[in-house]
């Protein structure tokens, strides 16, 4: 049986959440009671992480968009039953670095696909997993493309960052839709200097009994 908490943090592309989720979890540690479990998507396994490595290549531009959305959903499964689960089931907190949403707000809306089929699919892939709370770190589409081509010489610069302004908009549409729907999703301005953005973060897992 589950006893420990589930959140998720997403966003569009260079939101920063990778920093913010590095800080936060330096924040957490230090508090010390709190048992984690840091995790992302695609990937956290290590079958997991070879899918992302096929999802991401830039050079599988062949990639049709059900194959992607199939193999997202497929690494989820993998990454849930193998590491989120018995983390859950452990009582720690996991943190997790994209989820379903994202399958919804890129493959769903972005690429064009009626989203009750992404879910379909990803309903399929989790069962009855989904997150306690998500924390959405929200920043415009030009920001985040800025912020990807400033750091591509330090970061992985992957087949979806390549995708054009137009694209990235359709994504962050569909995640601030996604939030207006879903309570458990909360909205945190990422355009605040990084510590700030790491205190709202803190405020909402705090008033929301998360930590």
């Amino acid at each position: 049986m589950q006893s420990g908490k589930f959140i998720t943090i997403e966003g569009p592309d260079g939101a920063g959440k990778t920093t913010v989720i590095k800080k936060l979890v330096e924040k957490l540690t230090a508090r010390g009671m709190i048992e984690l479990f840091v995790t992302r998507e695609p990937g956290g396994s290590a079958i997991s992480e070879q899918i992302r490595e096929v999802i991401l290549d830039v050079n599988n531009t062949a990639m049709d968009a059900r194959t992607e959305a199939l193999l997202y959903a497929a690494a989820r499964r993998q990454h849930l039953v193998e590491k989120i689960i018995p983390a859950l089931e452990a009582g720690k907190l996991v943190i997790c670095d994209r989820f379903i949403d994202s399958s919804l707000a890129y493959q769903g809306i972005a690429r064009n696909i009626p989203t009750d089929e992404i879910w379909a699919i990803n309903r399929f892939a989790i069962q009855d997993y989904l997150p306690d709370l998500t924390l959405l770190i929200d920043v415009p589409a030009e920001v985040g493309l800025k912020r990807i081509y400033a750091a591509k010489d330090n970061r992985q610069f992957d087949r979806l960052d390549q995708e054009g302004l137009a694209f990235h908009n359709m994504v962050r549409q569909a995640f601030l839709s996604f939030e207006k729907e879903e309570e458990r999703m909360i909205l945190i301005d990422g355009t605040q200097d990084i510590d700030t953005v790491v205190d709202d973060c803190i405020q909402v897992l705090e008033t929301h009994k998360m930590i």
